[in-house]
């Protein structure tokens, strides 16, 4: 069976070119990039009297179940997420997808109808 995966990841503003590169670098095809806005900005502000940029970049990346932990890892270390506040990325299994040139997963679709 073909498993894809998304992996989201969420980090400030700016930050999402080089993630992209690097997560391409270990074994991503592309990548989607969108902006948005945080929302916890003012309660870190009056818990912590630190100021966290509310504008954020969304990645999005399709890949692989083989490839996501490497590509994982990759955007750990490019985005240095490992630091707090610096983002987040997490992934979902996806359950179906049209519309990419996955042909072995739209086989395996039109298959189990």
């Amino acid at each position: 069976m073909y498993e894809i995966i998304c992996i989201v990841t969420i980090v400030e503003r700016g930050k999402a070119e080089n993630i992209v590169k690097e997560a391409k670098e270990a074994g991503a095809t592309g990548a989607t990039i969108f902006y948005g806005r945080g929302t916890g900005d003012k309660e870190i502000k009056k818990l912590l009297n630190i100021h966290v940029e509310s504008s954020k970049e969304i990645i999005l990346i399709l890949g692989e179940k083989e490839k996501y932990k490497k590509i994982m890892k990759s955007i750990v270390h490019a985005g240095n997420l490992k630091t707090p506040g610096a983002g987040i990325v997490f992934s979902l299994p996806i359950m179906d997808l049209i519309g990419l040139k996955h042909r072995e997963f739209l086989d395996e679709l039109e298959n189990s109808k």
